[in-house]
């Protein structure tokens, strides 16, 4: 039985083509959410978050131009605050999240999203970099 997967997903960033395509290593096709163009709302983005374990602040990208001009670095912002910053300029949400039956993380590095699929690589997998992830095989490299 195949398990439902979403990837929160950003098709300009390389980390988030390799999450995509190691999930798609096991045989099954996600749903890819682009969402720069269809952001989370409210309830989703606190809800991947807090599944993830991660604070707002590490679920935030801070080398974009949204975060420098709003001063987001100052710690006097409430994570309410940050949240809804997250959610007027969705580039500030970091990427790629991925949902499975397993959990929600944050996949960066994207090798990450093997512990969230059940169903096993297919093939050999090279990042786009080049680094074999996954041997001819379909063992997990390191």
């Amino acid at each position: 039985m195949s398990q439902k997967i979403k990837i929160y997903h950003n098709p300009a960033c390389g980390t988030s083509r390799n999450t995509l395509e190691l999930i798609r290593n096991t045989g099954q096709e996600p749903e890819v959410i682009e969402y720069l163009k269809t952001p989370p709302n409210k309830e989703e983005l606190i809800h991947l978050i807090e599944k993830s374990g991660l604070s707002v602040r590490k679920a935030m990208r801070k080398n974009v131009e949204p975060y420098e001009n709003l001063n987001l670095d100052q710690q006097n912002w409430t994570n309410d605050q940050l949240i809804d910053f997250m959610l007027e300029y969705p580039i500030l949400i970091n990427r790629p999240f991925v949902v499975t039956d397993l959990g929600i993380k944050l996949c960066r590095p994207s090798e990450l999203v093997l512990d969230l699929l059940s169903a096993p690589q297919l093939n050999a997998f090279s990042k786009e970099d080049g680094e074999v992830i996954i041997d001819q095989d379909g063992k997990r490299i390191n």
